[in-house]
């Protein structure tokens, strides 16, 4: 599959090698052409990886994955272009953090709304599917970091696009039973508002292989 993904930091980098390794074709996808971080990736990735502008990422996929920060996620759709994203799955994995100078995490937005609803406002045509936005970047692509069994986040209007992004998620190595399906885009809310907890947590650990295990009674 052709996968264009917007975002040059830890987490596209980290996705973008993935699906590479599985087999899929990656466009690396920032602000500008020469962007040095996307360039190098591409370099170091073989043929089936590529650098380009968050439009080129758009036009490429098949299906597209956010990874930009939460904060910048619109600014950087539109720059995508949203006639180049309508009628593909859009794969939401950000956190809207924001960091205040004496260190306090908060979100915007929050409560009310969230990055993966905004998104799917600002692209009626696209299918947004929010997920992975509750795990470090290196759980992402291999949740075996993390012992025993544990799970992932899927919300979004679209139940043919979830199970698309759902067979993703398998290919990845989470186990189909793992990932719960919560229901419409605005179950973002939630799955966002868990992140200042998490923050909390790694400072607690001390690392970042950790994950939410979640027990019934049936």
């Amino acid at each position: 599959m052709r996968i264009g993904i917007i975002g040059t930091g830890t987490v596209g980098q980290t996705l973008a090698t993935k699906l590479i390794s599985l087999g899929h074709e990656v466009t690396l996808g920032s602000r500008t052409k020469d962007n040095a971080a996307a360039n190098d990736w591409a370099e170091r990735s073989g043929p089936g990886g590529h650098a380009g502008t968050f439009a080129d990422a758009a036009e490429f996929g098949e299906l597209v994955i956010n990874a930009t920060s939460g904060t910048v996620s619109l600014s950087a759709v539109e720059l995508a272009g949203p006639e180049r994203l309508a009628g593909k799955t859009l794969i939401d994995v950000s956190n809207p953090l924001v960091f205040s100078p004496d260190g306090q995490v908060t979100l915007d937005p929050v409560n009310d709304d969230s990055v993966g609803e905004r998104l799917q406002r600002a692209l009626p045509d696209t299918k947004v599917v929010k997920t992975l936005n509750t795990v470090n970047n290196e759980v992402m692509v291999d949740p075996g970091r993390v012992p025993g069994p544990h799970q992932l986040f899927l919300a979004g209007q679209d139940d043919e696009a979830k199970a698309q992004v759902k067979a993703l998620l398998v290919e990845f190595g989470w186990p189909a039973e793992d990932i719960l399906d919560l229901g419409g885009i605005d179950a973002a809310r939630a799955v966002e508002m868990l992140m200042p907890f998490w923050l909390r947590l790694m400072r607690h650990y001390g690392h970042t292989d950790f994950n939410y295990s979640i027990r019934t009674a049936g």
